[in-house]
This record gives C-alpha cells, sequence and structure tokens, in this order.
C-alpha cells in the first residue's frame, strides 16, 4: 500500500461530557468504528500516519486519555476501570454498540480493560507495546522497571522537577525510545510538548502512573472471577516488550495473533506506521455487522 500517497482525512474536533469529564476527540472517515487510544508522552496526534489508510475503511475515533491534551484533568479517576468507562461512554455517546479497539502505551490497560468489563462492545482488539500489570509476568518485568515509571510515580515531585523543562525532558523519550534512537518527527515533537507543558498538563500524564497499583489490583480481580479477552486480540511490538506482552496474553485470550515489527522500537505507529496498516487491515473485520 502506498501510505504517504493517500490524501490526509479531514479530522473534525469535538468535546464530548462522559463519565464525569470532558473528553476532547477527533474523528475522521466512516464505516465501522475503530478507537484509537493513545499512551505516555503523546496524544491523539499519535495516529495521524495510519490514519488516512484507516479512515477509507473505518469511522476512527481518537480521544485525548483522561488529564492529557485537551480532555480534562480531573483529580482522580486514572484507574483501569474508570479509564474503560471513559472508552466506553465515548463510544455510547456516539452511537456505537460496537467497536474495534487499539491502544498503545498507557492505552494498553484501557483497551485491555475495556475488553473484560464490555466485552459485547469490543469487537476485536488490539495492543501495543505495553505489559499489563496484575498478569502472569507482570511482577518479574517491573522488577527491573524502566526508572521513569518510579519517578512519575511519585505525587508532585515530577512535575515540579519537569515543569520549565519539559521540552529536554519529553524529547528525551521521543528519541531514546525509538529503534537505533532514530527519534520521531520534529513537528510531532512539538506537537505533544506543547500538549504537556506546564506542571497541571504534567501532572494529568503522571497521574496514569500512580494508578498502575490499583490496575494490577484491578487485573488481578478481573482474572479471579474468571474474566478472559473473548474477542480475537492482535499484539503488535516492536523491540521493547513484545515477548512479554505476548506470554502474558496467551492464557487469558480465546484467540490471540502476534506479531513483532522488525526495525521499530516502542511506537510502532510512528516509526513503521506501514507494516502497522497493513496488519490492522489484514486483522480487522471492514464490514458494518
Amino acid at each position: 500500500m502506498a501510505l504517504f500517497t493517500l490524501p490526509a482525512p479531514a479530522v473534525s474536533h469535538h468535546l464530548a461530557d462522559v463519565n464525569g469529564i470532558r473528553i476532547h476527540y477527533t474523528l475522521a472517515g466512516q464505516g465501522p468504528a475503530l478507537l484509537l487510544l493513545h499512551g505516555w508522552p503523546f496524544t491523539w496526534y499519535t495516529w495521524r500516519l495510519v490514519l488516512p489508510a484507516l479512515a477509507q475503511h473505518y469511522t476512527v475515533i481518537m480521544p485525548d486519555l483522561r488529564g492529557i491534551g485537551q480532555t480534562s484533568r480531573p483529580a482522580t479517576g486514572y484507574d483501569s476501570r474508570t479509564r474503560a468507562a471513559d472508552a466506553a461512554g465515548l463510544l455510547r455517546h456516539l452511537g456505537f454498540e460496537q467497536a474495534n479497539v487499539l491502544g498503545h502505551d498507557l492505552g494498553v490497560e484501557v483497551a485491555f480493560m475495556t475488553a473484560l468489563a464490555y466485552p459485547q462492545l469490543v469487537r476485536r482488539l488490539v495492543l501495543s507495546e505495553a505489559i499489563v500489570g496484575g498478569l502472569p509476568g507482570a511482577e518479574a518485568f517491573l522488577q527491573n522497571a524502566p526508572w521513569w515509571f518510579s519517578f512519575h510515580a511519585v505525587p508532585d515531585l515530577a512535575e515540579a522537577v519537569v515543569a520549565g523543562h519539559e521540552e529536554l525532558y519529553l524529547n528525551w523519550f521521543y528519541r531514546n525510545s525509538t529503534y537505533q534512537q532514530r527519534g520521531i518527527a520534529a513537528e510531532a515533537q512539538a506537537e505533544y510538548v506543547a500538549a504537556y507543558t506546564g506542571a497541571e498538563a504534567l501532572r494529568g500524564g503522571f497521574q496514569h502512573y500512580r494508578a498502575f497499583p490499583q490496575n494490577r489490583q484491578q487485573v488481578a480481580e478481573a482474572l479471579t472471577q474468571g474474566q478472559r479477552l473473548v474477542c480475537p486480540t492482535m499484539a503488535v511490538c516492536g523491540n521493547v516488550v513484545g515477548e512479554v506482552l505476548f506470554n502474558q496474553l496467551r492464557p487469558v485470550t480465546d484467540s490471540l495473533e502476534t506479531h513483532l515489527v522488525p526495525e521499530c522500537g516502542h511506537v510502532v505507529q510512528e516509526e513503521q506506521p506501514a507494516e502497522l496498516v497493513r496488519l490492522l487491515l489484514d486483522f480487522l473485520p471492514r464490514d458494518t455487522r
């Protein structure tokens, strides 16, 4: 597919009052619903490279997660169940009874819990580049977790230290999380830095890390109750957490497809967008059932 020769689709911006907060989301395309959930330190804008191809087949819904970008920054509600209720509420606000859901990085826990808590809502699930706390394998990974997991988890400290140095701090991630430190486009970096500038904007992102213990408990409780992923699931990873995530998902999915993307780091949609589009179009249904 000549991904970069496709015309850029019209993208519209909207606000929706859902689950006690105001969610900023963007829409493009038409067809079955495809909900794309970004991670940190990104916004809805991280999907721009895959959007032209996906919008030819789907109504692509790209929200800013709770606390991030132009979405509300409440003091609470960053646990997986509440964020899953955000996602489900947005889909219902838009009138969709079913959707395909893709989560990247922090969006993985949201997408995973949405599929667990609302099995009739999620038609197919795609998870990219994150482990799922509370599933077997998470504790071993977290014993050697990246340094920023602990730093971001300290209330008030991380935002106080980073405020005023957002560009320096965030650009470290945009460079070092990519394959061979190739980085991402400068205009994308500027877009994200602007979204995370200021102590309150930073706090909204860090709150997701501070909810990790609660998220692990919620997933563990769901497994104890016998819940599992009943929808077809695909995991797509670069060279960061692939095998860990694949091994986590195998025991809790009815149907799992896994892919390691070559020459790719953490940000598959920015580093290898054409390959991600190929995998998505092969996996996701395009009919309106």
